[in-house]
């Protein structure tokens, strides 16, 4: 067999057991976001934290909650972090220092999972179990909240609430992430994951010398990392290690896992706001992207006219032998596609090309099916956006799910795909224009612009893959790295459910003969045009100086 029918039977396979989770794993988290029932363990965990999940919320109060609750995580994961030198289960390691404790503390709350560390030498059992793995979970659970909360204001009318913040917070940890990372942890380690609390041992004489390596819980982790889009790893080569991907069947089985939820959840929208038809426009504007997207990067990684790749059947350097070129497109495609950000090959080895479309895919937005839950509510707003598209077209108030698109709904969702690219572009001019942040990067030329781009790309769009050629650990880095992590999360949160709060307190509006027909093909092509030209717009002049440049020159 060769590798291109190889890589093309992994994709079917993969479409077809996304397909078969597809409506049972929508509808139940639907379910358990409609339901007014509480379990016995919820019930305890609301008690603890002295909240009332009957309570409902209008958007300001949701906001305050998801930021107040953002905020101690990322301060218990600082200090936790700064303290690790006097824990127990710290095999040894010191503790972080200041920046890159806030960079990490702040990455994961933001479900960005961007490390500027090496896993296996930095942190003990205790940061990753306790800490790390822990913001894997309610992370993921924040972003799904948030995205219910603006189907909510879809589905609602006449009234500003949007549910209880803390009541979705827990069930989305509860009866969905935690049952789904179990059985997928259990995968993993009959698969060959390991699974301990070991310390640092010696595994062998290499070249004249010993090489070490730490145990630790890495199955758990390493389901829910991919199970919640979240991405970072415990050890530095992340998914291409053997001990987190040891084999080619958990390798398509985690490129499973991150991305079940997400697309799933367009089920979950279809079933709350009472046409599933919905759902399936969505999902269709998610899938074609993503299918687009998978087969523009097998043709670069496997057409490349290079003499080199082209006797050895791909673009190999950078890859595991054990994957191949397909598997590690299918890997690359998607991890970059959504907020998840783990890695089974070295994206920076990819064809000039190739390395261009892991960017731009971040630089979509990761809609396409995107993060746990941001992945959604990124592509509800450019629903919104292309309705009122279509309004201008046709000289015609925009309407959306029987809710009118004015000029408050259209503001907030403009902000709302402005402020990334802000985020991204000033981030990149000032670490290309000043003096110091240039020395970090491994290569010049239009590969090094990449190394730069793609840093900002992932960190501002809340995914957290790197080039890897880039020294991201300065303070320089560690910092703005950070700093965009948090504004990339938690600003465009306040635009969705400012928007879903607006929309919530609308009257429905009755369809008519004008009314544009969005569960129909027309508005997928419609949707997925508006997406790919407002990327092009913001993104082509820095595309052009870095990817672009670089695949046309080899």
């Amino acid at each position: 067999m060769g590798p291109v029918l190889a890589g093309f039977l992994q994709l079917l396979a993969l479409i077809g057991a996304l397909g078969l989770a597809y409506i049972p794993l929508g509808n139940y988290m639907a379910g358990v976001y409609s339901s007014d029932k509480h379990l016995r363990v919820e019930k305890w965990i609301y008690k603890g934290i002295g909240a009332n999940p009957d309570t409902e919320m209008t958007w300001p109060a949701y906001l305050r909650g998801v930021l107040a609750f953002s905020a101690v995580s990322v301060l218990f994961l600082y200090l936790l972090q700064r303290l690790q030198g006097i824990l127990p289960g710290s095999l040894g390691f010191d503790s972080v220092n200041p920046a890159q404790s806030f960079n990490t503390a702040v990455s994961f709350v933001t479900n960005t999972n961007w490390q500027s560390y090496y896993g296996e030498q930095t942190m003990g059992h205790v940061v990753q179990t306790a800490g790390l793995t822990v913001q894997n979970f309610v992370s993921a659970a924040v972003g799904i909240a948030v995205a219910v909360a603006l189907v909510r204001g879809f589905a609602r009318s006449r009234t500003g609430e949007l549910g209880n913040f803390w009541s979705d917070l827990v069930r989305g940890t509860i009866r969905i992430l935690v049952p789904g990372a179990a059985i997928a942890a259990i995968v993993l380690v009959a698969c060959g994951a390991i699974q301990n609390f070991s310390g640092i041992h010696e595994v062998g004489q290499f070249m004249g010398g010993s090489q070490q390596w730490n145990g630790g819980a890495v199955a758990s982790q390493e389901a829910i990392k991919e199970f919640g889009t979240n991405g970072g790893g415990y050890f530095n080569a992340n998914s291409a290690h053997p001990f987190e991907n040891p084999t080619p069947f958990t390798n398509l089985f985690e490129i499973f896992l991150l991305l079940v939820i997400p697309f799933s959840l367009t089920r979950t929208f279809g079933v709350m706001v009472g046409s599933v038809k919905q759902g399936y426009a969505i999902l269709a504007t998610m899938a074609t992207i993503w299918v687009g997207f998978v087969a523009l990067m097998m043709w670069t990684e496997f057409a490349h006219h290079g003499a080199a790749l082209q006797a050895a059947g791909g673009a190999y350097e950078g890859k595991e032998v054990r994957f191949g070129v397909g598997s590690s497109s299918i890997f690359a495609v998607s991890t970059t596609l959504t907020s998840t950000g783990a890695v089974d090959s070295f994206h920076s080895s990819f064809t000039g090309l190739g390395g261009g479309v892991t960017i731009l895919g971040m630089q979509l937005g990761e809609i396409a099916p995107g993060g746990t839950g941001s992945g959604l509510y990124g592509m509800l707003i450019m629903a919104v956006i292309a309705v009122f598209i279509a309004g201008l077209m046709v000289g015609r108030t925009p309407e959306y799910l029987g809710k009118k698109i004015g000029a408050r709904e259209i503001k907030l969702a403009a902000c709302y795909i402005l402020i990334t690219p802000a985020l991204v572009l000033i981030f990149t001019a000032a670490s290309m224009a000043l003096p110091t942040p240039p020395h970090s990067m491994l290569n010049s030329g239009a590969h090094g612009f990449s190394e730069v781009l793609y840093a900002f790309s992932s960190a501002a769009n809340n995914n957290g893959s790197a080039f890897a050629g880039l020294n991201a650990n300065t303070d320089w880095y560690n910092t703005m790295t950070g700093l965009a992590m948090l504004l990339g999360r938690f600003l465009p949160m306040v635009f969705v459910l400012a928007l879903a709060g607006s929309l919530a307190e609308q009257k429905p509006v009755p369809a008519t003969a004008g009314t544009l027909r969005t569960e129909k093909p027309l508005f997928t092509g419609l949707l997925v045009g508006a997406i790919l030209i407002i990327t092009g717009l913001t993104y082509f002049p820095a595309l052009a100086l870095g990817p672009l440049a670089e695949g046309l020159a080899s």
